[in-house]
Parts: structure tokens; sequence; C-alpha cells
């Protein structure tokens, strides 16, 4: 065929074809689409659709933090699609939102697809607005139209593709409907500038006029958009025009302030009104509402009542008893592990791996390292098979249903009062939540929340008081036939968080940004896409995390050949003995800067040895899951926050992990608390 091997395989799987008799053998003209848009509006439905790759598709906003990328062939067209983070402006107030915008400046797309929620039509096309003044090929296309139509609004894709002059279909991705249309665009897109404009003030028009004739004289990135948001003062923009048109940088500043001069708020103010009065205009023409064609079902009363302040505490309560302690804590920490662990691991394979190993090597030392006390078999492989694997699968599927319903922003919404006191707001629920999956991860992710304030506190937060998932479900495990016991732990963790986060709240200076996010329909989660995302994230543990146990076996391995394992565990006795420990929960804790689910399957197995029980119990998993993150999420947070602030935040969360355990100990002896 004339293509090397590696190169047709590769080419397979991105989606190119070689076949010199076939029609796809023709040469394809290549397109770039860029998926631009809010959070929850389904471009990454689309994304899935195009492309026939998978991504995690949340029902919830924050997840597309990272660009996907993929390719489609629509006749004999080859699109490079890419799937941008939520974004509601090119103006960026969180880290998604300029990621976002610097995909578009950077990537320079043949077409960007702006998918909106068709419901929300008026609060979504100033970013439309703002696409067609960077003078980028755009069309739009208001998806959810199922929703809209239940929620009785008529949609006329005509009317505002004539008032916009770009194409605008309308489809609802996730059942299929108007895919066609959207391929058919895809297949040929826009080639002619639309004269749409906004009706600005004089004073902001003429001043972005004479901008654009000053960046023309100098560079080649002279549009409105651009200028826009030089009058907003985008630091971003600031720093590319001054580095792409020096000279020009002067002429800009005196022409910005002369027009600051006009207005008492920021300009941010009169341009955003502007564009929310032609929103509304042209929204007013495509939408006509109508009786509702269907009655309310049971999934949008349900859905308001998990919003509603009084109704949603027991619904979060239920999924807390059904989805935490019962599956994740009963189910998967109780019976799969217990089979898992006792019976296939202690009972055959480790034998087996024993006696085999012990076999074909003559050398004590080496048999260590595969089947001894720190083995990477009888202690790597079974910790992240037998122990964690469980207990994350179970969550990831909890995560998964949860999610694929609409139950999390809607739990987002229901916490966004009480985060308020304690300096964040509901759209910290994103990596709060996510930190019940992995912290590390989650840390990843406070790049969604708007201030540095914000994003520290939940940094901090994260790594004092959120157990991952592999913790959480060894502390279910171990104290769900102790009530007292899980009861204490639970009551002593949300204290700590309220009361941690108040006063960071306190002492760290600035104000909480306004929250604000879209709302999926609630549904019935789809079990094909809860097993997709599910099955993804158990791709992503086996390909990330299960090398780390077996790494970190090594790292104990070696340390105990060279006497370090022994000093660290030394070292650490002490502050074990202030909280009350025996000296076998040391380990624990170093296991646990390793990985925290590391350490959380070592208290597993010094519980089944009868090391540990009762009120050492209760006060070792306190302890732990308060104990400093591991070193993967302390190596996060340097690269997210700098390695001052992680070593603050290391040391404020080694100290009150031994003092909130030490305390503990103390009241519950004195107490005679029986667990």
């Amino acid at each position: 065929m004339g293509v090397p091997a590696l190169e047709f395989v590769r080419d397979l799987l991105t989606g190119r074809r070689h076949c010199e008799t076939c029609p796809l053998a023709a040469p394809a003209i290549e397109r770039k689409l860029i998926l631009v848009g809010p959070p929850n509006v389904g471009k990454s439905v689309i994304f899935n659709i195009l492309t026939g790759s998978y991504v995690v598709v949340s029902n919830y906003p924050g997840t597309t933090v990272e660009v996907a990328r993929g390719r489609a062939r629509i006749g004999d067209v080859l699109l490079q699609v890419l799937d941008s983070p939520g974004a509601y402006s090119l103006a960026p107030s969180s880290e998604d939102e300029r990621v976002a915008r610097d995909l578009l400046v950077e990537e320079r797309p043949d077409l960007v697809l702006h998918v909106v929620d068709a419901k929300n039509l008026p609060r979504m096309l100033p970013l439309t607005f703002q696409l067609i003044e960077a003078e980028l090929p755009v069309a739009l296309d208001l998806n959810i139209i199922d929703e809209a139509a239940r929620a009785g609004l008529s949609l006329d894709p005509e009317q505002l593709a004539d008032d916009l002059g770009i194409p605008v279909i309308a489809t609802a991705a996730a059942t299929g409907v108007g895919m066609d249309r959207m391929r058919a665009l895809l297949s040929d897109p826009p080639s002619q500038p639309t004269s749409f404009q906004v009706d600005y003030p004089p004073p902001i028009e003429s001043a972005v006029q004479r901008i654009v004739l000053l960046l023309r004289e100098h560079s080649d990135v002279a549009t409105k958009a651009v200028a826009f948001l030089l009058l907003q003062r985008d630091d971003g923009t600031w720093q590319r025009v001054s580095r792409l048109a020096p000279e020009a940088v002067a002429g800009i500043e005196r022409i910005v302030a002369e027009t600051e001069d006009h207005y008492n708020p920021p300009l941010s103010f009169p341009i955003a009104l502007a564009r929310q009065r032609a929103a509304d205009r042209l929204a007013g023409r495509a939408l006509s509402a109508r009786p509702r064609s269907v009655p309310q079902g049971v999934g949008e009363r349900l859905g308001r009542l998990a919003m509603h302040p009084l109704a949603g505490i027991p619904i979060l309560v239920a999924v807390a008893y059904f989805g935490l302690y019962l599956l994740v804590g009963r189910l998967a920490a109780g019976v799969v592990v217990d089979f898992l662990d006792q019976r296939l691991f202690e009972g055959y394979i480790n034998p087996w791996c024993s006696a085999f190993v012990e076999r074909i090597l003559p050398w004590p030392t080496w048999v260590s390292l595969f089947v001894g006390e720190y083995g990477l078999i009888t202690l790597g492989l079974r910790y992240a098979v037998a122990i964690v694997l469980p207990l994350v699968g179970a969550f990831f599927l909890l995560f998964a249903l949860l999610e694929d319903s609409g139950y999390l922003p809607r739990l987002a919404l229901l916490l966004d009062r009480l985060f308020k006191q304690i300096g964040l707001s509901g759209r910290a629920v994103i990596p709060i939540i996510l930190g019940f999956g992995c912290d590390t991860m989650a840390t990843l992710v406070t790049r969604v929340l708007e201030s540095r304030r914000e994003r520290l506190i939940a940094t901090f937060l994260l790594a004092l008081a959120i157990p991952c998932s592999a913790q959480l479900g060894v502390i279910l495990g171990l104290l769900s036939s102790h009530p007292a016991g899980l009861m204490i732990w639970g009551g002593v963790m949300v204290a700590v968080f309220l009361i941690s986060g108040f006063l960071a709240s306190r002492l760290l200076p600035g104000e909480t940004s306004r929250f604000y996010l879209e709302i999926p329909p609630m549904r019935w989660p789809s079990l094909r896409n809860v097993g997709a995302k599910t099955f993804a994230r158990l791709r992503w543990y086996a390909a990330e995390v299960i090398p780390v146990f077996l790494l970190a076996s090594v790292v104990i391995w070696i340390g105990q050949l060279a006497h370090l394992f022994q000093l660290a565990v030394a070292a650490i006795r002490p502050a074990v003995h202030i909280v009350g420990l025996p000296d076998a929960a040391g380990e624990a804790f170093l296991f646990g800067f390793l990985r925290r689910d590391y350490g959380a399957a070592r208290v597993f197995d010094v519980h089944s040895a009868g090391a540990i029980s009762g009120v050492p119990l209760v006060v070792a998993m306190v302890t732990i899951t308060l104990f400093v993150p591991c070193i993967a999420q302390f190596l996060v947070m340097v690269r997210e926050r700098g390695v001052r602030t992680a070593l603050a935040v290391a040391a404020i969360v080694l100290a009150f992990a031994f003092s909130v355990g030490y305390f503990l100990n103390l009241v519950l002896i004195t107490l005679q608390v029986q667990i």
C-alpha cells in the first residue's frame, strides 16, 4: 500500500485510512474544529459522537479542564476536533476559561462550533457575539432542544441565523437528534464573514475603532474582540499585544484611560450590558413560549427537591447512606475485598507465588523483593488489586451514577450558602467531590475556581480533610460494623472541614466570587454512559496507580535494605504514641505519605492482625485521614500553588492531624466511650 506498517496502524487508530481503490483514498480536506461553550451543554457528548473516542462526559461543570483531541471523517473532510474547557466569555475569570480563550487564539480553527443550552439562550449569546467579534468562522448549535421543549419553549433557528448571519442548527446530541444537520454543516462550513454587530455606547464603539486602527499599523491581531479585551484590561491580552505590537501599547493605554473617564464602573460593565441587551432582543425573536407539551416528570420534581434548602438535606443523607455506606463500605470494602484479599490472594496467589519465586531465586534478598513482607506481589499487587481496586471501582461507579443523573450541580447549589461561610462558592463542590476519588486530580481541578484565594482554600481543605476513595472505602469497611465509631469519625471530619475552612477564609484576604452554572436535566442515568465512564476511570487507575503501588514496594524494599525505612518508622513513632496508637500504626502513616490509599490499605492489615481496634482504631482513622498529602498530591500542590505554599500547607496539616488525634483520644478515653 506504500504506507509503513507503524504509520498504517497509527492512521487507523486516529481515523485516517489508506485504500487505493476506495473513495476514502481520495485526498481529504483537512480542517480543524473547536467545540466551545459553557459547561453542561453537551460539548463532550458531541465530541464523542463525532470522533468515536471516549472522554469523561460529566453532567456537572468543570470536568473538561484539559483539552480533548480526536479525529472525525465526514465525506471528504478530515476533521481534527478539539473539545475546549467550559467558558462563558473570552475575558477569562477562571483557569478553564483562560485555556478555552488561548485555544482559540493559538490553534487557528477552520470552524468554531458554539454549543449552547437552547433553553438558556439569552445567557449564551454574549459569547457568540464575542466569537463573531474575534472574526472566527462561527456556527451556533442550539443543543438540548428536547429539554427546551419540555420547558415550553419553541425555537426558530432560521430566524436566529438571519439575525446573526451565521449557520444555526438545533440538536439533542444525547439522543442523536439533529446530528445529520451538524455533519452536513461540518462538511461545508461557512466561509463568508457576518456583518452582525452589537450596538455599544458611542464612547466604547469609538474606542474600539481607534484601537483596531492602531493595532493594524503594527500587527495582525487587530480584531474587535482584542480591542474589547484591552478595554476590559485583560492581563493575557495586554501581555500578548505588548509582545506583538509594543509600539501601540502607549496609544492604547491613552484610549483606554480616556474611555474609562466616561464611566464609574469598570468598562466590562457597560460592555456586558450592551451584549446582554442584544442577546435578549435576538432571543426574544427566536424563542417563543407555549404551553408545556409534557407534564412535569418525576426527574424534574426530584431535581427541584435536591436543590431545596430543607428537602435537599435528607436526599444528600440518602445518597451518602446508600452510595457511600452500603455500596462502598459494606459491599465493596466488606464482601468484595474480603473475597479478593483473604480467599484469593492469601489463600491461593500469595502462597503459590512465594513457592514459585523461592524455587527459582536462591537469594533471599531478591526473594523478599517479590514475595516478602513488602514484596511486589504480596504487598504492592495485593494492595492495588485486592484492597484498593474494589474500593475505587465502587466509588467510580457511584460517582458516574451521580454525575450522569444530574445530581452533582444540584448539590453544588444546595451547598453554595454553606461554602460561602468558608470562603468558597458552590463551584468548589467540583474539586471537593472529585477529591473523594483522587485528591491529586482534585487539586488540579481547583483551576476552575475564579480567585487565587478560593484555589488556595480548596487546596488546603483537600490536603487536610478530604479522604480519597481508597481511604474512604477502608474507613467505611473497618467502621461499618461500629456505627458509633463511624459517626465519631464523620462528625470530626465535618467539623474539621468547616472550622478549618472558616479560619482559612478569615485569614486570607479577599471576597468569595459569585456563583452560577447551568443545571442539566435530572434523569435516569444511562447504563451505557455510566459503564463507559466507570471503565475509563478504572483504566486510568490500572495505568497510573497500580505502577505507583509497585514502585512504592520497591522504594520500601530499598529503604529496608538501607535501614532508612526502619529509621523513618522510628522517627514517626513518638507522634504515633502521642495519639495513643500502637507501633504498628507508624508504618501506615509512612505508607500514607507514599500514597494515601497505600496507607489506608496498611491500616486494613494492622486491624486484620488484631493490633488495633476500638478507640485507637477510630483515632487512627481520623489522624490518617488528616495526615499530610501523599507525594503525588504534594508535587501537584508545588506545581499549582508554589513550593512555599505547598510546604506551609503540609506543615499545617501535619501539626493539625496529630493535634486533633491527641485531643480526640483524650476525650474518648476520658468519657470512656465504648466502640
